[in-house]
């Protein structure tokens, strides 16, 4: 018994005449007399009973009536699925995010991608730039978000955007009256840093800066991420050096203005993901980035 078999067997079973149920399978009569037949062989049992105005369900034909709608409803229903998921407009995308890139590009991307394709379960995890890696080599995250990410063999680093620097001050700080900061500006000023993390990053970027410019670094906090890092600035510890997207945080006490430095002129967000993940929705999702990143 197979699928094309039920389909055949409820057609006549709803038509009860041969000719018109062959009519509406755009079947001659032929194949559709034999494959009843082979059906009520692989059954040994009568499904119809055969009449000179056409064919009636026997009570055996009457339960399996039943039972072979929803089974090809169901058959349909997994075919459907089917060709959506290897389409990208069913399943799943896991993705890796880190606290300041939520700010800004990344919910505008996630947020479009959900409204073209709403079939698919966007999840998000907060990692860091190893935990993201980690996570893709073990296949827990399709993509991920980060910066300054370093180079490996199997895994493709694409940019998303590039934004540049900004400073955090609390309001009534002498340096929020300037229009520009630079970091002469900042010598000697108590500075909050993050994150605080084994790998290169954000931090490792503003020392070298520093260093390279000749200007001294007074290193108030180290902190893990930016919230932390833009609370201890409400709170009057001291000044950050942060992304243009962590300016979307509007904390009471806290005023942005932009950084001119040679050596700080700008920072690039880039995806990640494995080279050999061919998932349809990793694919339709960096088409969304690609198509897009030159007006983020």
């Amino acid at each position: 018994m197979d699928v094309k078999q039920l389909r055949y067997f409820i057609a006549l079973a709803e038509e009860q005449h041969f000719g018109r149920a062959a009519e509406r399978l755009h079947i001659t009569q032929p194949p559709l007399t034999r494959s009843i037949q082979a059906l009520e062989a692989s059954l040994d049992t009568r499904l119809f009973i055969r009449t000179s105005k056409g064919a009636a369900l026997t009570a055996a034909g009457q339960l399996l009536l039943e039972k072979a709608r929803t089974i090809v409803e169901l058959t349909q229903d997994a075919g459907e699925q089917a060709r959506l998921a290897g389409q990208g407009y069913l399943g799943r995308l896991e993705v890796g995010i880190f606290s300041s890139g939520i700010f800004n590009v990344i919910p505008q991307l996630l947020g479009e991608f959900h409204r073209d394709r709403p079939d698919v379960k966007i999840r998000l995890h907060s990692m860091g730039k190893a935990e993201q890696l980690a996570a893709l080599r073990e296949k827990r995250i399709a993509i991920g978000f980060n910066r300054l990410v370093p180079k490996e063999p199997d895994i493709a680093v694409e940019w998303v955007r590039r934004e540049p620097y900004i400073v955090a001050l609390y309001e009534g700080h002498p340096l929020a009256s300037k229009p520009v900061i630079t970091l002469t500006d900042l010598e000697d000023e108590p500075m909050i840093l993050y994150p605080n993390a084994p790998v290169y990053g954000l931090m490792q970027v503003i020392v070298d800066a520093f260093r390279h410019e000749g200007v001294r670094l007074n290193v108030e906090q180290e902190v893990d991420d930016v919230m932390t890092a833009l609370a201890l600035v409400a709170s009057r510890f001291g000044l950050c050096i942060t992304t243009e997207s962590a300016a979307n945080v509007q904390l009471p006490g806290i005023v942005y203005r932009p950084l001119h430095s040679l050596e700080l002129q700008g920072i690039e967000l880039s995806c990640l993901y494995r080279r050999d993940d061919d998932s349809p929705i990793l694919s339709a999702f960096l088409r969304l980035i690609r198509s897009r990143r030159r007006n983020l």
